[in-house]
Formats: C-alpha cells, structure tokens, sequence
C-alpha cells in the first residue's frame, strides 16, 4: 500500500489518544519500523526517539533479546488467563519485581498500563479498610497538577485541570494538597521554605480529616504530565512520615520514573521511601507490551485472605492480566539491566544530558529546565526574568515539537514544557545530537512568537 492511502485510512478510522485529530490531520504521521534509538516513517525519514515512545524504551527499538524471548514463549503458549491459574513467566517475573521492590512490598498484582496499576491502587486501598473493619475511611488525598491516568479512579486523584476538569461529574472527591513547586510559587522561592510549607499544609488536612481518609497518591519525586515538576529534597520523605503518623496508606506512583529513569531502579531509593502500595509500569518490559503491576504489603495482602464467604475477595481482573509474552519480554529487559548495570550507566549519562543542556539554560526563552536523572523538562517562556508564559494559544511548545521533527526528532510537549526522556541505552553522541536539534528548534520557534509579541 503506498504512503499516501495510508495517510488516508489513518485519518480515516483512527482516532489517536491526547490527540486533536485536527492537528494530526495537518501534520500526519505513520512509524513503520524502528532500531536502537531511531524511529522510521513511511517515507523512509528517521527520527531520534526523544520520549523513549512515551517514556517508554529503554534498550532501544528491536532488541535481540528481548525479542528472542517473546519468540521462545510463542512456542510455548501466547496466553491463559490468570484468573485462577498462574503462568510460569507471571511467577518469576513476581519474585524479580519483589527482589527490587522497597523491602515493605511482598505482593504482585498484575494489570496492563499504568492507569490500571493506579486503579487497582485506589481499589486496593478502599477495600482494605472496608475489610479490617475501618468503613469510614473512603476519602483519598492527591496533590495539585498530579496525574495517574485516564481511567475515572486515576482521573479522580488526578489534579490537571485541562485533563480532568470534562469529567467533573463522573469523578469522586478527593482532597488536594499544594505540590512544593518552587519556579512556579508566587510568593516563596526557597525551596526549603516551600518544602515545609507545603508539609504543613498536608498535615494540617491529614489532621482534620484522618479518620475519614484511605490513601495518599503521589508520584515519585517528580510530576511528570502536570509539568514535570521536581519535588524539593526531602518533601517525598515527609509524605511518608505524615502517612505513618496519620495511619493513611502511602500509595506511590513509580508508572514513569521506575526502571532506571532517575538513576536509581525505584525513585523512592533516593529518599529511602516505603510504599504501601507502589504502581509501576512502561519501562518493566523494556518498552515492548502492556505489562503493569500493583505492589503491596503482605498486610495489605493479608486483609483479603479469607473464606470465600468473608466476601473480602479483590473482585478485579483484566482480561490479558500476566500475559506470558509481555512477563517473558519483563524477564529478559530486567535480565539486561542486572548484566549490563544499566542503572549504574544511567547515573553516568544524567551528567552526560546536564552538561548538554547547560548552555541553553543562558537562553533567553528558557524559564527552567527540570532533570532527574533521564528525565528533564524544558519550560518555555516569553520573559525569563518575570517567567511570563507564551499565549497559551500561540502553543509554543507544540510547534517547537513539531520543528524538531522537521529536524529529525520526536518528542511530545506538556503545554510549554518540552519532554526530553530518552531511552536509557542511547549513546553519549546519540545524546548530544538529540540536545543540539532540541536547541535549534526552542531557538527558532521561539524568536518566531516572542517577535510576533515585540511588533
């Protein structure tokens, strides 16, 4: 079939998620093959993976062994149900996550996405309480600009407004305590002072309404669809502490930055955090299929443990939960880390991108440029010095985005803020021109609109 038919049927029938087909319409594209840290079009153009494909490759596109081991359980079996009946690929997989895992975390709970894993989270929380005899503890607490997904439970502990706010009526309430964002404070530019604020603030609603609240959802460290916003050191182990002091159950979002992506395997490592229920996802296969896990305590575990008849039972499921090719593609990405010391490696190339992006933070159009690890967030705006935004409208980060591609690069923005997270095994030289065509873009992207304000 040539290009141009495909372009057609692609706007024809499909309809592509956090996507205004308007856009896709005017700007179509069709991946057709990838390898190492190159994506390919229909046209044969090649493109520099600058979101690891939604924050989700690690070795690379097409990678030998992690192919060769969904080959191998093809021979065996594609998939069984694991209602009622394990696999031998979901069990060895469970033990290597709980080998990994922070040492509260005894239990795997298998789903497909991260919105699921964060589902079954809010579910898992809810009913514990309801089993142990706690009824009254039903409320959750999530804090401003978070994101944990799109299904109506991780949108309800959700807090991005352009998000979520369509949905208004379907969504529980939850209760929202301020994010310790320090470039966009408008008051505080401490980052200590807004740290203890901001805990102050959580306890003081952890205080009022304890009694009555299940869980806490936070993402680990750092926000990534509400902006890509760093959590100030120590805020993250605060949390954990009021948690504790509070009996509310401390529920960590590692979807994005687990598997390596901060230099640490979990981000809770970093802060010495213990979940009570951690959720993780995109990188436990490499980038490859849809695997996605709930990780709990054997406490927690334990509250649902019972005669059928207690009707304790977790009543959740999905229908390829523990699929075997996605946990034999998990087993042989994680085998990968450990043989190559990839998270050792990571740590290197995060001072790797932070010497590449040095110079553009001199850039008159660059408000803040946020990194953890290999995950960095570039904000753009029309006066560094006031930090005033870009026109919403004008959407400068969208079309920066669509500026790299031209210049062979992809990645997708939040609002003004240009997502840089590349897969873990892209080389120095792969790096450095990854930042160089990032540059150019922000460069004349952002003379264009700035001028247009000036005249």
């Amino acid at each position: 079939m040539n290009q141009e038919k495909l372009i057609e049927k692609s706007s024809q029938y499909l309809w592509l998620p956090f996507t205004q087909m308007k856009d896709y319409d005017a700007d179509p594209l069709v991946i057709e093959s990838g390898e190492g840290v190159y994506l390919r079009d229909i046209y044969g153009n090649e493109y520099l993976d600058g979101y690891s494909s939604l924050w989700l490759n690690v070795h690379g596109h097409k990678n030998e062994e992690i192919n060769q081991a969904i080959k191998d359980q093809l021979d065996k079996i594609a998939h069984s149900t694991l209602l009622g009946a394990s696999n031998i690929p979901s069990i060895l997989l469970a033990e290597k996550l709980i080998d990994l895992a922070p040492e509260k975390l005894k239990r795997v709970f298998y789903s497909d996405s991260g919105a699921t894993s964060v589902e079954i989270a809010i579910k898992m929380a809810y009913q514990y309480w309801q089993n142990i005899g706690r009824p009254e503890k039903q409320k959750f607490i999530t804090l401003k600009n978070a994101y944990h997904g799109d299904t109506v439970g991780a949108i309800s502990v959700g807090k991005v407004d352009i998000f979520h706010r369509v949905y208004k009526s379907l969504m529980f309430h939850s209760l929202v305590a301020p994010f310790p964002d320090v470039y966009h404070h408008p008051e505080l530019d401490d980052a200590d002072e807004i740290r203890d604020q901001c805990l102050q603030e959580l306890e003081s609603i952890l205080e009022e309404h304890h009694h009555e609240i299940a869980g806490m959802t936070v993402e680990s460290l750092i926000q990534g669809a509400g902006g890509m916003n760093i959590m100030p050191k120590g805020y993250f182990k605060g949390v954990e502490q009021l948690c504790k002091k509070y009996n509310v159950l401390l529920i960590v979002d590692e979807v994005a930055t687990g598997f390596g992506r901060t230099g640490k395997m979990f981000a809770v490592e970093h802060e010495g955090v213990q979940p009570d229920i951690m959720t993780i996802a995109k990188g436990i296969t490499g980038g490859y299929l849809p695997i996605a896990a709930t990780l709990t305590t054997e406490e927690i575990y334990e509250a649902f443990y019972d005669d059928y008849t207690s009707l304790k039972t977790f009543f959740h499921g999905h229908s390829y939960t523990g699929n075997q090719l996605g946990c034999a593609a998990a087993l042989a990405n994680l085998e990968i880390y450990e043989r190559d010391n990839l998270v050792g490696k990571t740590q290197e190339k995060t001072e790797v991108i932070e010497n590449l992006l040095e110079p553009l933070k001199n850039h008159p159009h660059v408000g803040s440029i946020r990194q953890l690890g290999m995950i960095c967030g570039i904000e753009l705006v029309l006066d560094k010095e006031t930090k005033k935004s870009f026109l919403w409208e004008d959407r400068v980060g969208y079309h920066t985005t669509l500026k790299m591609r031209e210049l062979g690069m992809l990645t997708r923005p939040i609002g003004d803020t240009i997502v840089f997270m590349p897969p873990l095994a892209a080389s120095e030289e792969e790096l450095a021109q990854m930042v160089e065509i990032m540059s150019e873009a922000i460069e004349i992207t952002t003379k264009k609109y700035a001028g247009e304000k000036a005249v």
